[in-house]
């Protein structure tokens, strides 16, 4: 009987220490989360955000003052160049245009009188200086003769400068009446008016505008603001991607004109007027739309990618068993255990890089995570162990 009891006590005894050591082993093995090596297309960008605006703005302004009389166009009305778009009041201006035609009137006139005097000092003159050659006047009155018509000869060049003075005056009030149509410089269409009828304009210091015109809807450009860590990656006849608030479940097309020098500094913080233009034959984008733009730098297509998170994962110091060498590398399970990888990688999107080479193939599991829970204090239980 006590044997019995015995061999029952050492059975046990084997069972508990079995069980103690399996679970230990199990509570001890570390798990990670790991994903496949698969195959795809790459894009390397830069990202930055713009504004939408028309290719070329023209703002019409007057450069005579006075009130709004008509106007003939409003918002998104299309316009053509050299049409009528309004009309200042030209009352005061034909009355001068009016005023300076009687002066150039005055002026003719005078002129003629002055050319009346001169011939007949000249008569004067001649007839004085054959009576002088015979001794029948004077030196005196042949002097006073040939002064007085030098005096007239002088009067017809001043009333001669008189008709050019009040001409250029008449010129200029025809100029400022004709200022008074304000007519479109361009083929294009109102984005924005900015005066009413009957509203006074002022053009005495600074030209006031009166419209905003856009050349062509159907080019934009986009002005974006790129980083100087970045700006050096852009190039001109880069291909574009964006989206605008408007529709973000559509991806607009463009590509890089212009690389502009002049820095913006804004807070310390120094970026570049990257310009993009865009076709829009659709008029879906408008003048003022926010646009988030991505610069494709480089492209592949049909390349292994590796996530950017294999790259950043590295086990703890009980699993590496050796500090951590230099360069890209990924790790893999082998026997249950994280083996590093060296590879040589491309160009990345931000959640995959490109896999040039090294010893992964398509499909392969990698690492991306650990698993590894906390380890359990001093004194207490950790998950799967058993306690006596």
């Amino acid at each position: 009987m006590k044997k019995k009891i015995l061999i029952g006590i050492v059975i046990v005894i084997i069972l508990g220490i079995t069980a103690f050591v399996i679970f230990s082993n199990k509570g001890s093995e570390i798990k990670f989360k790991t994903e496949k090596v698969e195959r795809g297309d790459i894009q390397a960008t830069v990202t930055a955000t713009g504004t939408v605006n028309a290719v070329t703005t023209v703002l019409v302004g007057t450069q005579v003052s006075g009130t709004i009389k008509q106007i003939y166009v409003d918002f998104n009305s299309p316009v053509k160049q050299g049409q009528l778009i309004a009309q200042i009041d030209p009352a005061t201006f034909q009355a001068q245009v009016d005023q300076a035609k009687a002066n150039f009137l005055s002026a003719k006139a005078n002129l003629e009188k002055a050319e009346a005097s001169l011939l007949d000092t000249k008569r004067t003159m001649e007839r004085n200086r054959e009576l002088f050659s015979k001794n029948l006047i004077a030196r005196s009155d042949l002097d006073t003769s040939e002064t007085n018509y030098d005096a007239a000869k002088a009067q017809v060049s001043a009333a001669k400068a008189q008709i050019a003075q009040t001409e250029a005056a008449l010129k200029f009030a025809e100029t400022n009446l004709a200022y008074t149509r304000i007519l479109s410089p361009v083929h294009g269409i109102v984005v924005s008016r900015n005066v009413d009828v009957g509203q006074t304009v002022a053009a005495s210091f600074q030209t006031p505008t009166l419209f905003n015109i856009a050349q062509d809807l159907t080019k934009m450009q986009i002005d974006t603001n790129v980083a100087e860590a970045d700006v050096g990656k852009v190039k001109e006849g880069q291909d574009v991607e964006f989206s605008v608030d408007a529709y973000p479940d559509h991806t607009f097309n463009g590509r890089v004109s212009q690389v502009r020098n002049a820095p913006i500094t804004v807070q310390n913080v120094v970026t570049y007027d990257v310009v993009i233009y865009v076709d829009n034959p659709e008029f879906k984008l408008k003048p003022g739309m926010t646009a988030n733009v991505s610069i494709i730098i480089s492209s592949k297509k049909d390349v292994l990618k590796i996530p950017n998170a294999a790259l950043r994962f590295k086990p703890s110091e009980t699993v590496k068993g050796k500090a951590q060498q230099e360069g890209p590398r990924v790790w893999i399970l082998e026997n249950k255990k994280a083996k590093r990888v060296k590879v040589t990688t491309g160009i990345s999107d931000g959640s995959y890089t490109e896999l040039v080479s090294g010893e992964i193939v398509e499909g392969q599991e990698i690492i991306v995570e650990s698993l590894e829970k906390t380890k359990a204090q001093p004194g207490t239980a950790g998950p799967g162990r058993l306690r006596f």
